[in-house]
């Protein structure tokens, strides 16, 4: 076993504290990375808290991990001791579904194996990148390019491919009018991604104090959300929305912004079930979508490019001791885009 630090939530009503544990042995197809940053997600909130379903504990969070790879199994072929790795959201799945072989692993049909709150096919808890460690079969390590800067790289195992990958699928880009729901760790990067492929990119915010940053990302039109005048100005305007928001908020509204065969794609996840009325949608033939992480092969594309065109998150890098005010921080939106724990300070 392999001796580990962290800082865990003992249960859905404590705070992260400093925790020690024991990672599982390094098999032979296993790689060992030291982790050097962590990017913290509001899925990590969520989770802790049990916003969404029954959690583990105690529950390390973590899944934007990058680092070093310190130690490889007897059978690793893709990584050597020495190399930057990263681990995103998963570290496994079966392999052997429709989806796991379509490289789709994040919709395997037996489900994927989270980095933390999860089980491996060993039937032990998973623990996050919150951690000084971490052991992943090397199928689900990602290659990281030394030209960027490595913690701001980290939100892109989530918050990167996350966005990267609903605006692939759908082919977003020249020609296309799109719409970002919220600007937070999520937002900024839709933002980033869409008008490097070409499209025409507003930020839809409740927050008028924010167009400033909007269009220093990069963004064509900025409209404030609570200003029914400025709503009005887009109707029918977009071919897609990438709602990122994880709050409740009121889906018929932005349906409406829609034209005919639009589609609104959520990529955040509130807490609260959506309320949606069909009449919106069958008025002209628009969708509601989800979309989900991307696979391990899209995030490594991913990751690929935002090498070739030097693109990272906008980052606060933060002590570990930090977290709970950081955590409280991020409920009200006050972080430029997205945190970043320095695990040297665990």
């Amino acid at each position: 076993m392999i001796q580990a630090k962290a800082y865990a939530a003992q249960s859905p009503t404590t705070d992260l504290a400093p925790w020690d544990f024991e990672r599982r042995a390094i098999g032979p197809h296993d790689v060992q990375i030291n982790i050097a940053y962590c990017g913290v997600c509001h899925s990590d909130l969520h989770q802790i808290k049990n916003d969404w379903f029954p959690g583990i504990f105690p529950m390390v969070p973590g899944h934007e991990i990058v680092g070093t790879i310190t130690k490889t199994g007897s059978h690793v072929k893709k990584f050597t001791e020495g190399q930057l790795a990263g681990v995103g959201c998963m570290v496994d799945s079966c392999r052997e579904c429709e989806n796991c072989k379509a490289d789709l692993e994040q919709y395997c049909e037996k489900g994927s194996i989270g980095t933390y709150n999860g089980r491996g096919k060993d039937g032990l808890p998973t623990y996050g990148g919150y951690s000084n460690n971490i052991v992943v079969h090397e199928d689900f390590a990602l290659h990281i390019s030394e030209k960027l800067s490595l913690a701001a790289v980290a939100p892109l195992l989530c918050a990167g491919i996350t966005t990267y990958s609903p605006l692939k699928y759908w082919k977003v880009g020249k020609g296309h009018k799109l719409a970002v729901l919220g600007l937070g760790g999520l937002g900024h990067m839709a933002v980033k991604f869409a008008v490097a492929f070409g499209a025409e990119v507003t930020v839809l915010s409740t927050s008028a104090n924010k167009e400033e940053a909007a269009k220093a990302l990069g963004a064509h039109h900025f409209v404030v959300t609570k200003d029914a005048a400025q709503v009005a100005t887009v109707k029918s305007n977009f071919d897609f929305i990438l709602d990122t928001v994880s709050a409740a908020h009121d889906m018929n509204m932005y349906v409406s912004l829609l034209k005919t065969n639009g589609v609104h794609i959520c990529v955040g996840a509130p807490s609260t079930p959506h309320s949606i009325n069909v009449f919106g949608l069958l008025g002209g033939r628009k969708s509601v979508a989800g979309s989900g992480i991307g696979g391990i092969a899209e995030t490594q594309e991913m990751l690929d490019y935002c090498a070739e065109h030097n693109i990272v998150s906008d980052i606060e890098v933060i002590a570990i001791k930090d977290i709970t005010a950081s955590y409280a921080r991020m409920e009200k939106g006050d972080v430029r885009y997205r945190f970043v724990i320095d695990m040297a300070t665990l």
